[in-house]
């Protein structure tokens, strides 16, 4: 096993890797700086161990089902979805599993709602999502694209920096050189002739990283800030009223710590009130408290400018999200780009929420199996049910006929 805390290992290949990338067989120079990271490896005992592992039920996330177990699969639209899986056919159109699909999905035109319903039955088999304990349940949370006021010089009102990614910054690429690690990647940064973490948030915000000339953009709110990194995307209006997008480019490594879970804990509000709301509100009343509380997330993100025409923001896909139907999920159990059939309600509700959705997108706190995040657009009406959404549901992917997945011995 890898020990996290030394060698910071991201598990989700970043959508837009900037700074200095890394592979594994570049030669000699690179070899002297991996050599102690594979020898960290075995960080908890003196040596790589060989013995073969505890032998353990075998483990699928998934089972086979049938279209009719998908809550109103029958009744529900799926116009808005075929737009999503557009965007999906453009980024894995020429991969294998998915070539018959999409050109099957060209040769439709202008189709009707049964007409889509037929195409999927017909091109996809669906699989139910399970936990490792077996349970089909997971949680469903919400993400949005903020707008933040902002300026591309610091002001005495625009004082919170948006960085680029930094020079410094080391995205190492394990994969040609050893499979198993295809999709880990170590960020960190040269020390003399070791690689060490790079700086977490505390010290990026206390002027320790070298970032000075890699400020993008200056905002006018801190706990704005935070969560434009943790939604990924937002747009910043400049003072001459014009909008600008900015995306995800990097991240420093650190793994993500939710700071509504560390309020809970101090006692601030109950587990079932945790919210960006409440998290906003109790910065407001507590501004003398906010530094510590922002620090407990070391994480960090970097940006980039994205171009204005763009329709809205990239996903880890490389595409467009398209609100309410583009999904963040897990990549270890969810194949991005799959359609993924979502039952859950909606945000403080029981209203049922079921709907053919894409998976499009990653995100530093979506871990599990049934596990999702649902992008909900733009704006203030979109940032509040995204704030909200934290509900239970259940999750089926589509497997393109002829690319379904082993399901174990």
């Amino acid at each position: 096993m890898f020990c996290i805390s030394k060698l910071l290992i991201n598990a989700v290949a970043a959508t837009h890797p900037q700074g200095t990338k890394i592979s594994a067989n570049q030669g000699l120079p690179l070899r002297s700086i991996l050599l102690p990271l594979i020898l960290l490896v075995a960080c908890t005992s003196p040596k790589l161990s060989v013995t073969p592992p505890l032998s353990t039920a075998p483990y699928s996330p998934f089972a086979v089902s049938k279209w009719e177990v998908l809550p109103d699969w029958r009744t529900i639209d799926l116009q808005p979805t075929w737009g999503a899986f557009w965007q999906s056919c453009n980024a894995l159109k020429n991969k294998p599993g998915w070539q018959t699909v999409c050109l099957r999905a060209n040769e439709l035109t202008q189709p009707d709602n049964n007409s889509l319903h037929n195409f999927f039955e017909q091109g996809f088999t669906p699989y139910q999502v399970y936990n490792p304990d077996g349970t089909s349940q997971g949680l469903i949370t919400g993400y949005y694209e903020p707008k933040l006021y902002g300026s591309r010089v610091k002001t005495a009102r625009f004082r919170y920096p948006l960085y680029a990614p930094p020079d410094d910054l080391l995205t190492i690429d394990l994969s040609d050189a050893y499979p198993q690690l295809k999709d880990l990647r170590l960020r960190g940064r040269l020390q003399g002739n070791r690689v060490v973490p790079y700086y977490n948030r505390s010290e990026i915000d206390n002027g320790k990283a070298p970032l000075q000339g890699r400020e993008l953009f200056w905002v006018d709110n801190a706990v704005d800030l935070f969560f434009l990194q943790i939604q990924g995307s937002g747009r910043i209006e400049l003072p001459d009223g014009s909008l600008v997008k900015v995306g995800y480019a990097e991240q420093n490594g650190h793994p993500y710590n939710s700071i509504g879970k560390k309020l809970v804990d101090m006692g601030a509000f109950k587990l079932e009130e945790s919210s960006m709301q409440n998290i906003k509100l109790w910065a407001e009343q507590h501004p003398d408290k906010l530094d510590t509380l922002l620090e407990q997330n070391p994480s960090y993100v970097f940006f980039r400018e994205l171009p204005n025409n763009l329709p809205s923001p990239l996903g880890a896909l490389g595409v467009p999200l398209t609100n309410e139907y583009s999904l963040a999920v897990d990549t270890h159990t969810i194949p991005l780009g799959a359609p993924v059939f979502l039952s859950t309600t909606y945000p403080n509700t029981t209203e049922p929420l079921n709907r053919l959705m894409l998976a499009q997108d990653t995100g530093g706190a979506i871990k599990g199996a049934v596990r999702g995040d649902f992008f909900w657009g733009f704006g203030d009406q979109a940032g509040t049910q995204a704030g909200r959404m934290k509900q239970p549901g259940q999750m089926w992917v589509l497997f393109p006929k002829g690319a379904e997945p082993a399901l174990g011995p």
